[in-house]
């Protein structure tokens, strides 16, 4: 038997249907459910890696989920943020990478994974000064003093850096074209090396992440700190001048890194981490432990830091380009 259809029926056939219509959402858990996982692009150990699992551990607290730290190290990071690239945008895999995997690598050769479509930038973390310092291969005091030398005597000034198409290459390149100076480029495969060849004078210029490590050579007089790729001066290097103050503008570059996460990932979860990671970052320990290992926290939102990645990526473009820069 059929019940005759009235307003207060039809009414209450409505309101059951939208009942049943939000069951599905109102069962969804909200964010996060279940432990996040941050994958390091690089090997454990390393002032990344420490950076990474402090961030980690500032995070785990607010989002009441633990947070942990996966390292997929190798090919200069790109290994890593495939990883990130190609997980489910759900907010349950993030990255932490210095940006050179987006801005840097992808003008090298074919990846597994294309930056601005696969990877949402989620948060600045911090800036990695570049050090420029001359070994007991040369007499020269000054920044200003090696520049003369590599202008009257072009390929005098051995400069060594981290790699091919590395930071510190692509501001060897700035500075040749720049200041009309040309140096003999010796690519490293790694910071290891680099520094004992340097601290044995076997080349005159070495261009390399700040590091303990490093800044324990510098203070004993083993290695002359002549500029520093950085906005600021260092805090622990205050008489050292940035490349900017030289008048070095375009060669005043630095290692930014950031956390990331695959595209797709709903708004309101980036949001969420842009503020947590923001916050974690205005903690006193938090900022002293970065200051620490000679790096400098950053911040800011995500919008900022993806204008920052599309603006390094098309200028590291175009240098790669203009100075016939080939990937290994």
């Amino acid at each position: 038997m059929t019940l005759p259809s009235t307003p207060s029926r039809r009414g209450l056939l409505a309101a059951l249907s939208l009942s049943v219509l939000a069951l599905p959402l109102a069962a969804q858990p909200a964010w996060p459910a279940k432990p996040v996982r941050i994958v390091v692009a690089y090997p454990a150990g390393g002032v990344s890696d420490a950076v990474a699992r402090l961030l980690a551990e500032k995070l785990a607290g607010p989002l009441g989920q633990p947070v942990i730290v996966e390292n997929k190290a190798g090919a200069s990071g790109t290994i890593g943020i495939d990883a990130v690239a190609k997980a489910a945008p759900d907010g349950y895999t993030l990255g932490f990478s210095a940006i050179s995997p987006l801005v840097l690598s992808p003008h090298l050769g074919r990846l597994p994974y294309e930056p601005l479509r696969d990877i949402a930038p989620v948060a600045s973390v911090m800036y990695s000064p570049v050090l420029l310092a001359a070994t007991a291969a040369t007499d020269a005091k000054t920044f200003a003093e090696l520049l003369a030398v590599a202008r009257s005597r072009p390929g005098a000034v051995r400069w060594a850096t981290s790699g091919p198409a590395s930071l510190g290459h692509i501001m060897l390149e700035q500075l040749q074209a720049g200041a009309k100076a040309q140096f003999t480029h010796i690519p490293y495969k790694g910071g290891g090396q680099q520094i004992t060849d340097a601290l044995g004078g076997q080349f005159e210029l070495l261009s390399v992440n700040t590091a303990p490590a490093l800044m324990q050579h510098v203070k004993a007089g083993r290695l002359r700190a002549l500029a520093v790729g950085a906005p600021a001066r260092l805090e622990a290097l205050p008489n050292v001048p940035t490349l900017a103050e030289l008048g070095h503008p375009a060669a005043n570059l630095t290692s930014v890194f950031g956390i990331f996460a695959p595209a797709g990932l709903p708004q309101p979860v980036l949001e969420r981490l842009n503020a947590e990671i923001n916050k974690a970052l205005a903690l006193p320990d938090v900022r002293a432990r970065l200051v620490g290992s000679d790096n400098v926290p950053t911040g800011g939102s995500a919008a900022e830091f993806a204008r920052q990645i599309a603006a390094e990526s098309a200028n590291n473009a175009r240098i790669i380009k203009a100075a016939g820069i080939k990937g290994e």
